[in-house]
């Protein structure tokens, strides 16, 4: 399936991109899905910095921004100050519950040929709400494990641990499996990514991320150039939304809810 460039989507209503979108999926069998802050949003989950943010001033109370407390070598030098944000970041996340976009996203899995989701969310809850074939590219908080001696474990939250928590094995620092800032992204699920972008995608989401980094505006970008269709669900302009040819200015959600209901509409007509 080819959609030229000349023929990008340009409607002004957000009810004709729905049904423009529920029609594209209606020739699809492989959906890549990329997803960031913005879907998690929708459960009452914050972002560090923005309107609700956890961290809307400039530095924290040790008198330095949330990426440096929250960066890679923090964790060597003074592993008290990283883990006390993080374990706010995760008290404000623990009563929260995948939403309808995340279910969405599950159900769509469930029925096309081929679904992925590259995700920048560290919460889990692209796999609670039944997705499969995730790609959590930035981790999980609720992977433990200790650099020092390989000891890994995961929990249900933070009240299970200590803060800062030791290793049981060898009793150093141990550290919850994320990138922090300043990491290098993990192998593992670099290659998949990578072996999931070789065979290619009928058409490409961008739902709910900013698209800042590189490797997560890519596949956009390169979707783009292949004449697959494209397609962000944000409310704000982002990095890549000159690039697609969709732009849905509704949160994650509630977008995703009503292409889900008009596909399945168009399907039972046809």
């Amino acid at each position: 399936m080819k959609n030229s460039p000349d023929s990008r989507i340009t409607d002004s209503s957000e009810n004709e991109k729905i049904k423009k979108v529920a029609a594209l999926l209606g020739r699809s069998e492989s959906i890549l899905f990329i997803t960031g802050a913005g879907v998690s949003a929708d459960s009452g989950l914050p972002t560090y910095r923005g309107i609700g943010g956890l961290y809307n001033e400039n530095l924290t109370e040790e008198g330095i921004p949330i990426e440096s407390a929250l960066a890679g070598d923090m964790l060597s030098r003074h592993p008290e100050v990283m883990w006390k944000y993080l374990a706010q970041i995760e008290k404000r996340c623990r009563a929260a519950s995948h939403n309808r976009g995340h279910e969405v996203i599950a159900l769509m899995e469930r029925h096309f040929k081929r679904v992925w989701v590259l995700t920048q969310n560290i919460d889990g809850l692209h796999h609670s709400a039944g997705s499969q074939k995730v790609i959590e590219i930035h981790g999980n908080m609720r992977r433990l494990r200790c650099d020092a001696c390989g000891w890994h474990d995961t929990i249900a939250d933070f009240l299970e641990i200590d803060i800062p928590p030791l290793c049981p094995r060898c009793e150093q620092v141990a550290r919850p499996d994320v990138v922090f800032f300043g990491e290098m992204l993990p192998y593992k699920e670099l290659q998949v990514l990578y072996e999931q972008l070789d065979q290619g995608f009928d058409m490409y989401f961008s739902v709910g991320t900013t698209s800042v980094f590189p490797y997560i505006q890519q596949p956009i970008i390169d979707a783009r150039r292949l004449h697959k269709p494209t397609v962000e669900i944000n409310p704000s302009p982002t990095q890549i939304s000159h690039a697609v040819d969709v732009r849905i200015r509704l949160k994650a959600a509630d977008a995703l809810d009503r292409i889900w209901k008009e596909y399945l509409g168009e399907k039972e007509g046809a």
